[in-house]
């Protein structure tokens, strides 16, 4: 039987835009006492958090083992003891694949959801026996992973500033959940942000979930599906390191494997989730409701009886304009001529476009 007793009230942790900040300012200074604001409404807030699951199950002791095993990880890695896919590196993050490793971001031939591909067999380490002593059995003790479901683990190393981008859990390759525990210092994890950059900025979480060292975190459902998750670099303080226990499909595609796009899009276990490309559909609805380019809808194009694009309609516009100056010129009937403004005298109003209104308006460029 599963045992509660370190279980987490992950909507109890989640602190919303109405929290209090006096009780942050009556706390004590230490680092672990940061208060991380979701900005999602209610009910996105409460949707999100059905789909995670806390539990804190290791203490300080089983902590500083296991971090002494991570850092012999990084030592090993730092000596090429690893072989060629195992190790990844990126600025401010190092990360290393065991049992299974998968192309994501710029090692990706074809860019899209969809499109990762795992390594080919034997390409990356296996996992080490620790992991599954010290951390899969305490897991599958506590009733969060079945036994024998865990195929791949993947260490994330970050240093302060370090982050990952926003990002939904390749669904044609992992089985649900996700499962991470954190170790070495409290961080977060956030839900509906965008980035951008150059410099790097995150716009405000819809959920952001702190996560103390020794917690185990399993994220399912619209969590995991419908909403994109990331470490923001704000929230990441101090050096942290979260081990990430998935498993893969047996179908799941491979490099160097023919596979067609509209096979994976329209699988079974993805036929929910092809709609959202980069973020939750409501995130993405709210965020970038007024930055989409204007496309014809279906029964707006010129074959299914909808109006014209505006090239032909100019077209016609100017047919209607000589048909009408031909006519004028036709008839006889002499026509009141009336002065104009700037002949009266006075100076005529300039007429002002809504462009150049709001250009007169804009602000400075962001990145001056």
């Amino acid at each position: 039987m599963p045992d509660d007793k370190y279980d987490i009230d992950v909507l109890s942790v989640v602190k919303s835009q109405g929290y209090d900040k006096y009780k942050q300012k009556r706390r004590s200074h230490s680092r672990d006492d940061t208060v991380y604001v979701s900005h999602g409404s209610e009910s996105e807030i409460k949707e999100v958090c059905t789909g995670i699951q806390q539990k804190q199950l290791f203490n300080d002791e089983e902590c500083t083992k296991i971090e002494e095993c991570i850092n012999e990880v990084v030592r090993n890695g730092e000596n090429n003891m690893y072989k060629e896919h195992t190790v990844d590196r990126a600025p401010l993050r190092v990360k290393y694949f065991f049992g299974e490793g998968y192309t994501y971001g710029k090692q990706m031939d074809q860019k899209g959801p969809g499109q990762e591909r795992l390594y080919q067999k034997g390409v990356v380490d296996a996992i080490p026996s620790w992991i599954n002593k010290l951390l899969v059995k305490p897991l599958e003790d506590a009733g969060m992973i079945k036994k024998k479901w865990v195929t791949s683990a993947v260490i994330n190393d970050y240093y302060p500033g370090g982050c990952i981008v926003s990002h939904i859990d390749p669904v044609h390759i992992f089985e649900r959940p996700i499962v991470s525990v954190s170790f070495f210092s409290t961080a977060a994890l956030s839900f509906g942000c965008r980035f951008s950059f150059k410099p790097i900025r995150v716009s405000e979480p819809v959920v952001c979930l702190p996560i103390k060292r020794g917690v185990a975190t399993s994220i399912r459902g619209y969590a995991a599906d419908s909403i994109t998750h990331c470490i923001r670099p704000q929230d990441i303080k101090q050096r942290r390191a979260v081990i990430i226990l998935r498993r893969t499909y047996d179908d799941a595609p491979r490099q160097g494997e023919v596979i067609h796009h509209h096979t994976i899009l329209n699988s079974d276990r993805n036929k929910n989730h092809s709609r959202n490309r980069s973020l939750g559909s409501t995130v993405n609805e709210r965020n970038s409701a007024n930055h989409k380019r204007p496309r014809h809808s279906e029964g707006n194009t010129p074959y299914n009886g909808g109006s014209l694009p505006k090239r032909r309609r100019s077209d016609a516009d100017a047919k209607h304009r000589e048909l009408k100056s031909k006519k004028s010129t036709k008839d006889d009937k002499p026509k009141k001529h009336h002065r104009s403004k700037s002949e009266s005298g006075n100076s005529p109003e300039k007429h002002i476009s809504i462009v150049e209104k709001s250009n007169q308006r804009r602000a400075k460029p962001f990145f001056m």
